[in-house]
């Protein structure tokens, strides 16, 4: 069985009193094409930073 290649678990992160994400997990296996769906501020663009390494500033 495949092993996941990358994982997030209960991420959390704010700017100063805003929430933006809250106790987000996910997993991908080698070769998986994800895809992220939201409304404007949903945090989106936050949680693909993370991911790329852009983003430290978070929980989890």
């Amino acid at each position: 069985m495949a092993e996941f290649i990358y994982t997030m678990t209960k991420a959390r992160k704010a700017v100063g009193d805003k929430l933006i994400l809250d106790d987000v997990t996910m997993s991908f296996f080698p070769g998986a094409k994800i895809g992220m769906v939201g409304p404007n501020g949903a945090g989106k663009s936050t949680i693909l930073k993370i991911m790329a390494g852009l983003d430290k500033e978070f929980t989890g």
